[in-house]
């Protein structure tokens, strides 16, 4: 039997505990379910016979896998806590129209435009897929953690990166995303109806995020007509990125955050409209108003 000195477990975690981070981030997409999922792995080594352990970060990776992996499929039952996962992490950042492979590299370096696509999978192929693909983690381990063999588990991986590959655009999309974004606010701010139908979906949702929930709208019609009460108003504004996707953001004048505006564009019209107006939301946002 191995014995360690007092404080060997708790060194060896901590020398863990970033790449664990990293993997239950990138299978989550929330920095915040992240940290819980590797506080309670923490916790199960604390209660774990430490010489019954052959491979720590075999270990740990295993139960950060499997705490994840339940998270994911608990949304998957539960849609709605899905939905409140979108904007959980608010990450803000100045969109100055790049040129469209600096706009891809700017989502990529944050890992943003990776984690929507990530979105699409199963839980299984979103695990198999990080674990494998960017942690090196070997099938056999994975399949422990899936219940499945090792060759049902590198076909599992198969398809999930069958389905990130086939889910990545071109870089052109993006400055036309913005170009709608623009057509969207301009038709706003003059209250043109007619050219605000024109480039909103038939079936577009918005919804607004208040300090006592939320209010959603759906179609063109409707969203139009709320669209034009803005009109003539233009406020203390920038374009920005929101998580990856073009919209805009406010500022009162004393230069703390009024509001954030995501769009969503599928085929050249708006099918998303996400406005945050809660406080308490925009206050993890350091981005700085225009002078």
């Amino acid at each position: 039997m191995t014995t360690h000195p007092p404080g060997f477990v708790a060194e060896a975690f901590e020398a863990q505990r970033d790449r664990l981070r990293a993997v239950a981030y990138r299978v989550l997409g929330s920095h915040a379910d992240a940290e819980d999922v590797v506080q309670e792995a923490w916790m199960r080594l604390a209660r774990q016979d430490e010489a019954a352990i052959g491979n720590l970060a075999g270990w740990l990776t295993t139960v950060v896998g499997r705490l994840s992996l339940d998270l994911l499929r608990s949304r998957r039952a539960h849609p709605e806590t899905a939905y409140e996962q979108e904007f959980a992490n608010l990450v803000v950042t100045p969109d100055d129209d790049p040129a469209p492979d600096e706009q891809v590299a700017l989502a990529d370096s944050v890992g943003l435009a990776l984690l929507v696509v990530l979105d699409s999978l199963t839980p299984s192929e979103r695990l198999a897929f990080v674990l494998h693909d960017m942690f090196a983690v070997p099938f056999q381990e994975i399949g422990q953690i899936l219940g499945k063999s090792a060759d049902a588990t590198k076909m599992v991986a198969s398809r999930a990166r069958r389905k990130v590959r086939a889910t990545d655009r071109p870089a052109g999309p993006g400055r036309e995303h913005r170009q709608v974004v623009q057509a969207f606010s301009a038709a706003a701010l003059s209250g043109d109806f007619e050219a605000l139908l024109r480039v909103l979906d038939p079936n577009v949702k918005l919804t607004v995020d208040t300090p006592d929930g939320k209010v959603v709208t759906l179609g063109a019609t409707k969203v139009a007509s709320g669209a034009r009460m803005f009109s003539g108003k233009a406020a203390r504004q920038r374009p920005v990125l929101i998580n990856g996707v073009p919209g805009h953001m406010s500022w009162r004048p004393d230069g703390s955050p009024l509001s954030i505006i995501a769009f969503t564009v599928t085929e050249g019209r708006i099918t998303g409209i996400r406005i945050v107006i809660d406080p308490a939301k925009l206050a993890s946002i350091q981005l700085p108003a225009p002078a």
